[in-house]
């Protein structure tokens, strides 16, 4: 079962980057955190540490579920994980700036 851990890994890895980057540029990004929730703004700081939180929460998966990249069920898994959420926050984000929330 595994996998399953693996999977969220790539999902919260993948949610980091956006959070991470954003505050990182000292620049507003729509985190859980913002009013409305996860469409108003939110500040550079609040998106680095909840960027940082994702990250060290991805690492720690796969810390507790290491897996062997490759062809294998574990990499797909990773790779599906990823693939989910960075197709969910796409669609979510691309509707929130079209909306003008943020």
């Amino acid at each position: 079962m595994s996998f399953v851990a693996i999977f969220f890994a790539g999902a919260f890895l993948c949610n980091a980057m956006p959070h991470l980057t954003a505050g990182l540029r000292g620049e507003m990004f729509p985190s859980p955190f913002s009013t409305p929730r996860g469409k108003g703004p939110s500040s550079p700081l609040v998106n680095f540490l909840w960027g940082l939180l994702n990250a060290l929460i991805g690492l720690a998966l796969l810390a507790y579920h290491p897996f062997t990249p490759g062809v294998n069920v574990d990499s797909a898994a990773l790779l599906v994980g990823v693939l989910v959420m960075g197709a969910f926050t796409s669609v979510h984000f691309g509707r929130v700036r079209r909306e003008g929330l943020f």
